[in-house]
């Protein structure tokens, strides 16, 4: 299997721990991502004040992976849902598909339709599927609990991403159980983590994403799984803040799913990037550790 590899915008600045568990989980499972020069941003923050450069931004994306041929694997939440968004609405309007076209012309690109475009769950989910995922499996991760944060835009808008019900999703779910973890659910699951407004009323932000902590942590969980680096950054990256705003202490390691598959598939914690989560998951991998000395 090959894919065009998105990194987006976050993930190179803020989330290289994912971008490293994720390349090595998909070399693992005989994945090849192939990284693409001409990937710029996907048109995400200019969504609200001009929504035909968004579609020009998504689709001369897309005309980069149609040179090569590849559909696109997404690691960021709305870096999937613009591309993918971009990618239907242009398949479908030939009309403004041809208005498209001629912003395009400047840049050398013509979006034609074809192109898949897939959040790397996604891509675990439906192409490896469950069964093979399990198979290098080396490590037991049978007493380990994590709660799972989907964000907004994993399958928003719906008409897109119709691979999971959008109002009660079980992918990532069932991801955590293939490897071999327990998925533990929560109150408010679905609730946004308050990223959207970061920039503009951060009390608010904060707010919501402690409300999101304190029910998280209501269970005994060994950390939280996020596929959205967004999310990650209101969840882990905020949590001192929080904690220090609020006069409480969470300490919830927030692991992307990648790392937790690396960890069942035995890999070293230094491949997975565990050295640059912020909140050390200390306790978890010492957990680990036990077990296996145990065994």
């Amino acid at each position: 299997m090959k894919y065009a590899l998105f990194l987006g915008c976050t993930i190179p600045v803020r989330g290289q721990n994912y971008e490293l568990s994720a390349r090595a989980v998909a070399e693992k499972l005989g994945i090849e991502l192939v990284d693409m020069d001409g990937f710029s941003c996907c048109g995400y923050p200019v969504k609200s004040t001009s929504a035909r450069s968004t579609l020009a931004l998504a689709a001369r994306n897309i005309c980069q992976a149609q040179k090569e041929g590849v559909d696109i694997v997404t690691l960021c939440n709305a870096c999937t849902g613009v591309l993918a968004e971009a990618n239907h609405i242009l398949s479908e309007d030939s009309e403004l598909r041809a208005k498209v076209n001629e912003d395009l012309k400047d840049v050398g690109c013509e979006f034609k339709p074809g192109t898949k475009i897939k959040h790397f769950s996604r891509m675990l989910y439906e192409d490896i599927g469950l069964e093979k995922i399990k198979d290098p499996i080396t490590r037991d991760m049978s007493d380990f609990s994590f709660s799972v944060h989907y964000g907004c835009h994993y399958l928003r808008p719906a008409e897109v991403h119709c691979f999971d019900d959008a109002e009660d999703p079980r992918t990532i779910d069932e991801l955590i159980e293939a490897a071999g973890a327990k998925s533990v659910d929560y109150q408010d699951k679905l609730e946004c983590c308050g990223g959207a407004i970061l920039g503009v009323e951060e009390d608010i932000a904060l707010q919501m994403a402690k409300k999101k902590l304190d029910h998280i942590t209501a269970n005994p969980v060994d950390g939280l799984i996020t596929v959205c680096p967004f999310c990650t950054v209101m969840y882990e990256d905020n949590q001192k803040k929080i904690e220090q705003k609020y006069e409480t202490e969470y300490g919830l390691p927030v692991l992307y799913y990648p790392q937790l598959l690396g960890l069942a598939y035995g890999m070293d914690k230094k491949q997975l990037g565990f050295r640059l989560n912020k909140v050390k998951a200390k306790d978890l991998l010492a957990k680990l550790e036990e077990g296996e000395e145990a065994a």
